[in-house]
């Protein structure tokens, strides 16, 4: 069966592939992006760890994973703080400083504008649909298992 005439062309209308140990170090450098969501990162560091210039890693990465790096991490920490939000009893605040952001109103407004809600609004809205007991209670657990395991039993 003979094969589309756009796939014996795509090397030559997209261009050259990235090679394996370029996108493994894009991908580590990502990796460096994600994991450190709470700290202030810089370009010139996530671009150190994918051993590129910064000016070459901002267009590989964009070209690569269609976003910037800040994009990546803005993303990143928007749906770290829909997490904390959604599971944890935190205050907005304590939220906004563990997703990395100083700022209070900076934070209220990004994510009101990725979102579509504040956070106090977006945390009201799911917690109607997944509401979060404050503390459940097990009734047939057995009394050495709570207290072999530190808890209190009832």
């Amino acid at each position: 069966m003979p094969q589309h005439p756009l796939i014996y062309t795509a090397p030559y209308r997209l261009g050259p592939l990235l090679d394996d140990d370029l996108f493994r170090r894009l991908c580590r450098s990502r990796d460096y992006l994600a994991a450190g969501l709470d700290q202030p990162l810089r370009l010139a560091d996530a671009a150190r760890e994918a051993c590129l210039s910064p000016f070459h890693y901002h267009r590989l990465f964009a070209q690569t994973f269609g976003e910037t790096p800040h994009e990546f991490l803005t993303r990143c920490r928007i749906d770290y703080a829909k997490r904390l939000l959604a599971r944890d009893h935190l205050p907005v605040t304590e939220v906004c400083f563990a997703a990395g952001y100083e700022s209070l109103g900076s934070f209220s407004t990004l994510f009101r504008t990725m979102v579509g809600y504040t956070p106090s609004v977006y945390r009201r809205a799911i917690r109607r649909i997944f509401p979060v007991p404050a503390r459940a209670v097990y009734r047939f657990v057995p009394n050495c298992y709570l207290l072999h395991f530190g808890v209190p039993p009832f």
